[in-house]
Formats: C-alpha cells, structure tokens, sequence
C-alpha cells in the first residue's frame, strides 16, 4: 500500500471515530432529561419555531448550560428546525423526558386534554354549574339565556332542559362551553334517533320529546339497572289506562326553588305544569338529564301489570304492586313505618 493511500485510510478512519464521537455526544445531550423537578405546562402558539421554543426552555434553565450542551443547542436548532411543523396548543413537559421526547410530543400534537362528565340526573342548571368549574374552557356563554343558547344549538324554541346526553367528554385548552354543548346536544339526538326508531310498537308515546321526558322520569325514579324497564311498564301501564302518573320527582321539579328538601303533602296539591299528581299525562318537557339506559327503557318497558312502586329503604330498591290495597299495605310497611 502506498503511503499516500495509508494516508487517505487513516484520515477516513480518523474522521468516522471523531463522526461517530460527534454523533453519541450529541443523543447524549438530545437524550438527556429536561432539567424539571415537577410537570411543566407550556403553551406553543400558532408560528411558534422550535429554535425560539427551545431558546425558551434553555433560559428556563430546562437545558444544560455547559459549553459542549450550548454548541449542540445551536446545531440542533439549524439541523431541526425546519424538520416538521410544531402543532399549537397546550402540553405537559414531565421530569424524565428528554428534549427529542419533548418535541416529537409537540410535534405528534399529544396536547393536554381535560374530561366533563355529564351525570345522569343532573338538571341543566347543575351542567351549567359544572361548565363553569371546568378548568381550560372558554366561557362563552356564561351572560347567555337559554333562548340564545338554544338558538345557537339549532334548537330554537326547545326548552334545554334534559337535551343533553350524560356522558364524559374530552377537550383541549380553547374550547368553549359551547362546543361541549352542542357535542352534547348532538350526542343526544343521535342515541334518541335510534332509540326510537328501535322503539316497541303501540307505546302511548307519540314524539321523541315525550319518550325523552319520561326517560328523565324513570332517571330520578331509580338509578337501579334492573328496576328501569319495570318502572318504564308501570308508567306505560298508567298512561295507557288514563292514570295519572303521580311520580314526585316531577312534583319537586316543577317547585323549582320553592323545594326545601322535604316533599309535604300539600306540595302534591300544588298545581304546576310539571305536577303528576295534579295533571294526567307527561309533564311539558323531561326533569332532567336522561342516560342511554333510561331513554332505552322509555322506549322498552318490560310487560307488566303493576300500577305502582314505593321504595322499600333497602340499596334505593322498590316495591311494586298491581292493585291500590296492595300499594297502601306496601306504604304503611316500608314508608310510614320509618
């Protein structure tokens, strides 16, 4: 071999060592964990650059500060920052987790997400509470009415009590209020729509509407899966014979802020809208926020021939009876004895 080529050999080699050097030293200092003791929460806005983003963090102290550290900082930002677009939003930088790590989070766009569960039961007031303690949500609609609300859900005229379905949502730092409603809104008239497509025939039920306010019925009447389609049947059974419903819930709903938390007799005596004792047939509009399970159980009631239910005190369990003295021996057992 010629020295010239022994030459040219062991610059190559001398090269690849000091290239392969270079390359370990720099996944040493892409891999090296962030400087953070605890999560950080940082927010990318739209055109945000990485090299302005990790400028950022190396003046929050979140890098390393040595000399080699700083000229890998540099040459990173020229190689990389161009590489893919940084996605905007709001992200959790985490102890443990390396620069390369934290900008492929970014750039993926894995933003924090928030979760509302919407509770079965709950009234719409107690959804608009629970809207404005969301932490992260744009309130938009905290000064609205609930004709304007309604109006930007398409659903002008339609009362929003009971129009939303519970379930739990996720969303991300900049959504609002509205946008959590109207998924909600538009959740419900999907499982509703199928719901009643799906329906028993010869129900004394004749909209969706209805099927949905005696949904919200059988919701505050038992949160027992196994009680559902039963108290479903008695509703069903006492509509169909001209019976007035006399279910309390709708009693305590139609007093509103008049209810102490003790249902008097002479509560069922006051006539309102919502009173089923009062009134034959549905109340106006549902009482409240109605599940998959109960509007399922609206539209399937078991077959029966009970007429009423009183609860026995035991895990929110009730007694059904087919005939009047039946109901009152069960009364004076379970409810007048306590």
């Amino acid at each position: 071999m010629s020295k010239a080529r022994a030459l040219v050999t062991g610059l190559v080699l001398i090269a690849t060592v000091v290239a392969i050097g270079l390359w370990l030293d720099y996944l040493r200092f892409a891999r090296t964990p962030l400087n953070l003791s605890d999560e950080q929460r940082i927010e990318v806005p739209q055109g945000r650059s990485q090299t302005a983003l990790v400028r950022e963090w190396a003046k929050q102290g979140w890098l390393s500060h040595g000399l080699r550290d700083q000229l890998w900082l540099r040459a990173h930002n020229r190689i990389e920052a161009g590489a893919r677009e940084l996605k905007l939003g709001e992200y959790a930088l985490r102890p443990g987790q390396s620069l390369l790590e934290a900008l492929a989070m970014i750039r993926a766009g894995e933003v924090i997400s928030y979760r509302l569960t919407i509770i079965e039961g709950w009234t719409y007031a107690q959804l608009r509470a629970a809207l404005r303690e969301q932490p992260r949500l744009e309130q938009h609609t905290v000064d609205w009415d609930d004709a304007r609300l309604m109006a930007a859900l398409d659903k002008a005229d339609v009362h929003p009590e009971g129009q939303f379905l519970p379930e739990t949502y996720t969303y991300t730092a900049g959504v609002s209020d509205l946008d959590l409603l109207r998924q909600a809104s538009q959740a419900l008239d999907k499982v509703l729509s199928q719901a009643w497509a799906e329906r028993q025939d010869d129900l004394p039920l004749q909209t969706p509407q209805q099927a949905l306010t005696l949904a919200s019925i059988i919701e505050k009447e038992t949160a027992l899966a196994e009680e559902r389609e039963l108290i479903a049947g008695v509703f069903v059974q006492r509509l169909r014979k001209g019976m007035r419903l006399q279910t309390d819930p709708t009693v305590i709903y139609g007093l509103g802020d008049a209810f102490d938390g003790n249902l008097r007799r002479r509560d069922l005596r006051t006539d309102t809208p919502y009173n089923t004792y009062t009134r034959h047939g549905l109340p106006p509009g549902p009482i409240a926020l109605a599940g998959r399970a109960s509007i399922h159980a609206a539209l399937n009631p078991q077959d029966t021939d009970k007429l009423y239910f009183v609860a026995t005190g035991e895990n929110g369990r009730h007694h059904f009876s087919a005939s009047l003295n039946e109901h009152n021996a069960a009364v004076r057992r379970y409810q007048l004895k306590r």
